[in-house]
C-alpha cells in the first residue's frame, strides 16, 4: 500500500510521490502548496549564513545609536545597553535583549552552518538529531524580533526627539542586515536533504 498525505490546509488525502529540487507538490483540490524543493538549497544557505556571520561582528561591536543631549555625546553598542538594563536592575530585559540579539543569532547561524555541512557530506549519522536541531532553529527564529527591536528605536526617538538629537548609527544597520540573512538562510534550507536517499524500515 502506497503512503498518503494529507494536504494542509483543506486536508484532501493523497498518494506521496517524490518531488525532485526545484518542484512543487500542488494540492488538487485547494491548490496550497504540499511540499517543496528548492534549487541550490545548501549554496543559498552557505552564503547567506556566511553574509550573516560577517554582518555579526560590525553589528555588536558599532554603536546601534548616537546621541547627543545638553552637550553631552553617547554611543551605545547591544552589549551596553544590555549591560546598563542590567546596572539599573531591570534584570529580565537585560536578559531578553542579550538573548534575542546576541545569543539566538549566533546559535541560529552555528547550527545553519553545521546542518549544510553535513547535508553536503552527505553525512548518514545523527540524522534524528540534526532534524532536532532544524526543529529548534525555526522555533527559535521566532525570538529575532526585528519588528519590536525596531519599534523599540522609534519608540526612543519620537519621545526623545525634543529633548536630544538621536542618530541611527552603522550597528543598527548591521543588527538589521544579520536579522534579515538570517532568516533567508533559515528559509532556504531544504530540511528533506538530511533525510535524502535514507529508507524507512519495513
Amino acid at each position: 500500500m502506497s503512503n498518503a498525505i494529507a494536504c494542509r490546509v483543506c486536508g484532501q488525502v493523497h498518494r506521496e510521490m517524490t518531488v525532485q529540487p526545484g518542484m512543487v507538490a500542488m494540492c488538487c483540490r485547494c491548490g496550497s502548496a504540499m511540499e517543496r524543493r528548492s534549487v541550490n538549497s545548501l549554496h543559498r544557505t552557505a552564503a547567506l549564513s556566511l553574509s550573516a556571520l560577517i554582518l555579526y561582528v560590525p553589528a555588536n561591536v558599532f554603536p546601534i545609536l548616537h546621541m547627543d543631549i545638553y552637550g553631552a555625546s553617547t554611543d551605545n553598542t547591544v552589549w551596553q545597553g544590555a549591560q546598563r538594563l542590567f546596572q539599573d536592575g531591570q534584570w529580565g530585559i537585560a536578559l531578553i535583549v542579550f538573548l534575542a540579539s546576541i545569543v539566538i543569532p549566533l546559535m541560529k547561524l552555528i547550527g545553519l552552518f553545521f546542518l549544510v555541512a553535513t547535508a553536503r557530506a552527505k553525512w548518514p549519522r545523527l540524522r534524528r538529531v540534526r532534524t532536532r536541531l532544524y526543529q529548534f532553529i525555526e522555533g527559535i527564529g521566532r525570538w529575532a524580533m526585528l519588528d519590536v527591536f525596531v519599534l523599540a528605536v522609534l519608540v526612543s526617538l519620537v519621545k526623545l526627539r525634543q529633548l536630544a538629537t538621536i542618530i541611527a548609527g552603522p550597528g543598527l544597520f548591521a543588527f538589521t542586515l544579520v536579522v534579515i540573512f538570517t532568516l533567508l538562510a533559515s528559509a532556504s534550507f531544504d530540511p528533506q536533504l538530511i533525510w535524502e536517499n535514507e529508507e524507512c524500515p519495513a
